[in-house]
């Protein structure tokens, strides 16, 4: 009688089988270590879960997770700048959905190698900026340090404030075929890829959640924890207000500024947000001036003061340096820590470890010879062939290395004899690495895995209780198998990484405990930036919406001026010439025409395309202060706009388009008036956007409304003022030039009309930072009560040309006094539509 097989053993082989057919056809690259498989090609044990996870599910569910992960990033709005991008350099995050997944011992062995280096090179620095006994005994080279652009004289003798020139350190480590780590490069300047790395977790967790909760997957949330108690820990002014310096919305990494700051509860600010007065620093907010005491920065260091570091810098903050000098403010990390991101460097860490440390380097760096010195130099030389050639200090050398570290073997004749001629004249500017032969992680391609060459960094954070390692790290996979190509501006990808942890994980969370929760119903004050670009964000978005009305009533009215009456059609194309939507030239062709030009011409300033690209923009740079839904909307409402349009069927096609159009539009203003607190930038937003509605309808009257308006023209006033089912519920008659006037110049209750935008300005006016009852009222505060005065004191019949003239002219002059009480930048805006005449 044959032997019973156990359930358990059965449910182990169908197991085994199937993680055997997922590893169908997949081929480990020759002479490299690989994180899947084995030498001998079988899986290593702490990626079994994950593969018996995978090939349960089967194909096509992996496929649809990793899409819903796709979809998550594409909605929260992640991205990245290419920086050479001919389209504008925003591009989806690029994620590679197989996290590397580490066992919690190799881990904890790799958390003791990193702090050991964040200690040394903790120390390099305190001397370098401090007593330099390494450049004197000879340790390090005077040359090595003082050739690097990162050096910075005027930090010489600054002790950081904290007592630590490094707060977040990271390195970027790979694997050698012999399965040991190495360090590829040390990141202190401003590292990045922190943030990046929490949303990546974000996306797969919500794909494989039961995975990630059944493999003990350590939780990012206490590395951030701990990073900001540091932070906060050095506010000595007792306000506990920390920033988030960054250069601003073009820096290729600006998505992750904004979501660390947003996530971290700091402000994210540029440097034309702050001053120094007295040595201390200052936010400009609406509500004035506001302390600063920490700034975590994200800006190089040499941009940081255009003062006493590069003085062409319009990024930096001038006097920062004093101010750090003097005590006032804390950087982190702190200006000039660069220093040792040179390569130059690195060939020298190894022996710096018993000397700084006490102790040799738990882990090994990439060997590498700066040509500075005589002996290191005929060393590259001889082995040219065998070495990566890099610039000492930076990351290409123009006419030399313009594009980084090449490999000496792939040179051409002409190209050596020139590196080789260089290197002796001025060996400086160059180091030899060896080359370094990544390991590789699987990835998953056309539901099947295949093996990519990785480079991970790892992040190290200086805390109240020491340095704490992110349990995790920012992977960036190769797209092919060339090891050179895994840089995010190269096309690679970056890929989550798990840690195991053999016990149950513990839940973390940035919130406080239940019991420590201080009750706080305000987000601190505005900072005038902000505040401006709220403002035109509202200007934008009505100026987007107008223009789609004025175009979905113009192809809708196309039928009935062939019929008859034209004097509507013709004013409706004024008006769209007038504001720059169309070419002048375009005055005698059809009136689809005009309509399609408005919709899809990028050089016309008055056009659809450019007006929500410059609410997109301005949208981007106050991003943390925007729900990803806003976002998204105005996102999506972009690409409408730039699809296509059929010439065939233009006139059907650009009143379906402009009506999609005003439905976006819609909801953007729906989360704003649902979602929005109702605080200094919510009313910014709504101030511009009464100022322009209020603008666009006296701009409608006065080209719809003569002395004598047609039937026609009164209808169309009232649709574009989105009036008419009210007026027919009111008045069974033809329209009339009276009642019209009234209804959308003089009705408080009707949102659509002049005197409800004055209304609501002066409402806003009253509620924002400054304002003083027994004080007399500043300018924008007597403007509007002028304004809202004049409601009151005329009857529709009064309203001429002139009038709705003198009307638009102080709607303008009352958005410049606003500008000039709030905003940073104190000219006054001239668009196309404030040369309306």
């Amino acid at each position: 009688m044959p032997k019973r097989i156990k359930p358990q053993a059965l449910t182990r082989r169908f197991e085994e089988e199937a993680v055997e057919a997922l590893l169908a056809g997949y081929q480990p690259l020759p002479g490299v270590h690989d994180e899947l498989v084995d030498a001998e090609g079988r899986p290593r044990a702490h990626w079994l879960a994950m593969l018996s996870a995978l090939a349960e599910m089967g194909v096509d569910e992996v496929n649809r997770r990793f899409n819903a992960a796709d979809r998550h990033l594409y909605r929260s709005g992640v991205f990245y700048r290419v920086y050479d991008d001919p389209n504008g350099g925003e591009r989806p995050w690029p994620i590679s959905h197989l996290p590397l997944v580490v066992d919690d011992r190799e881990w904890q062995a790799l958390e003791r190698g990193l702090i050991q280096r964040a200690q040394l090179i903790e120390g390099v620095l305190a001397d370098i900026y401090g007593a330099g006994n390494l450049v004197r005994s000879g340790a390090l080279p005077a040359a090595a340090i003082a050739g690097s652009p990162d050096f910075l004289r005027p930090l010489v003798g600054v002790d950081p404030h904290g007592g630590s020139f490094l707060r977040l350190y990271a390195a970027d480590i790979g694997r050698g075929p012999d399965g040991r780590w190495w360090v590829i490069s040390d990141r202190t300047q401003s590292p990045s890829g922190a943030g990046y790395a929490l949303e990546n977790r974000i996306a797969i967790a919500r794909a494989l959640p039961d995975l990630a909760r059944s493999l003990n997957v350590v939780r990012l949330a206490s590395f951030f924890q701990a990073m900001r108690a540091g932070l906060t820990r050095l506010d000595r002014s007792g306000e506990g207000r920390v920033g988030l310096l960054t250069p601003g919305a073009l820096n290729e990494t600006y998505f992750e500024h904004a979501y660390l700051a947003r996530y971290l509860g700091f402000v994210l600010l540029e440097g034309e947000d702050l001053m120094v007065r007295d040595n201390i620093v200052y936010v400009r907010t609406v509500a004035g001036l506001k302390r600063v005491d920490v700034l975590l920065r994200r800006l190089d260091s040499d941009y940081a003061d255009p003062l006493e570091l590069n003085p062409r810098s319009q990024l930096g903050v001038p006097g920062l340096v004093q101010a750090i000098r003097s005590g006032g403010v804390a950087v982190a990390n702190a200006l000039g820590a660069g220093v040792v991101e040179a390569p130059a460097l690195m060939g020298f860490l190894p022996k710096l470890g018993p000397r700084v440390l006490g102790e040799d380097l738990i882990l090994p760096n990439v060997a590498t010879w700066w040509c500075g010195q005589e002996s290191e130099r005929e060393r590259v030389l001889d082995e040219l062939d065998d070495l990566v050639i890099a610039p000492a200090f930076q990351r290409s050398l123009p006419g030399l290395l313009d594009k980084g570290p090449v490999i000496g073997a792939d040179l051409d004749r002409a190209q050596r004899l020139k590196i080789e001629a260089a290197i002796r004249t001025r060996g400086v500017d160059f180091v030899g690495q060896e080359a370094v032969r990544l390991s590789t992680t699987p990835v998953w391609r056309n539901g099947r895995l295949e093996p990519r060459p990785f480079i991970l960094r790892i992040f190290v954070a200086a805390t109240e209780n020491g340095w704490k390692v992110m349990p995790g790290g920012f992977c960036r996979v190769s797209e092919s198998q060339d090891s050179r190509a895994v840089t995010m501006q190269s096309g690679g990808r970056s890929a989550d990484v798990w840690v195991l942890d053999a016990s149950p994980v513990e839940q973390t969370s940035l919130l406080p405990a239940v019991d420590r929760v201080e009750i706080k119903r305000q987000t601190g004050p505005l900072p005038s930036r902000a505040a401006d670009n709220f403002f035109w964000l509202g200007r934008y978005v009505e100026r987007a919406e107008t223009t789609l009305r004025l175009l979905r009533t113009l192809v809708g009215r196309l039928s009935a001026s062939v019929e008859g009456d034209s004097t509507s059609l013709n004013a409706l194309l004024d008006l769209l010439r007038i504001w720059g939507a169309v070419p002048a030239d375009l005055a005698p062709a059809r009136p689809a025409r005009h309509a399609l030009a408005a919709l899809t011409r990028r050089d016309l300033p008055g056009a659809l395309p450019n007006i929500i690209e410059a609410a997109r923009q301005t949208a981007s740079v106050i991003r943390d202060r925007l729900s990803p839904d806003a976002w998204r909307t105005l996102s999506e409402l972009a690409q409408l706009i730039a699809e296509p349009v059929p010439t065939v069927s233009a006139e059907p096609d650009a009143y379906e388009r402009s009506d999609r159009a005003l439905r976006a539009l819609a909801a953007f203003s729906g989360l704003a008036s649902e979602n929005m607190n109702r605080l200094a930038g919510w009313r910014f937003l709504d101030l511009g956007r009464r100022i322009e509605r209020g603008i666009s309808t006296c701009r409608f009257a006065r080209a719809l409304v003569g002395e004598k308006p047609t039937a026609g023209t009164l209808d169309v006033l009232l649709e574009l003022c989105d009036s008419q089912i009210t007026y027919r519920s009111r008045y069974v008659m033809v329209e009339s030039r009276a009642p019209v006037l009234d209804l959308v110049l003089l009705e408080a209750v009707n949102p659509r009309a002049l005197a409800f935008q004055i209304d609501a300005i002066m409402a806003h006016l009253d509620q924002l930072p400054g304002h003083l009852g027994d004080e007399p009222p500043p300018p924008e505060e007597r403007l509007a009560a002028r304004l809202a005065a004049s409601m009151k004191a005329f009857d529709a019949s009064d309203f001429d040309d002139s009038r709705l003239r003198e009307i638009e002219g102080q709607l303008m002059e009352l958005s410049n006094d606003i500008a000039e009480r709030y905003f940073i930048h104190r000219q006054p805006v001239e668009t196309p539509w404030d040369l309306l005449s």
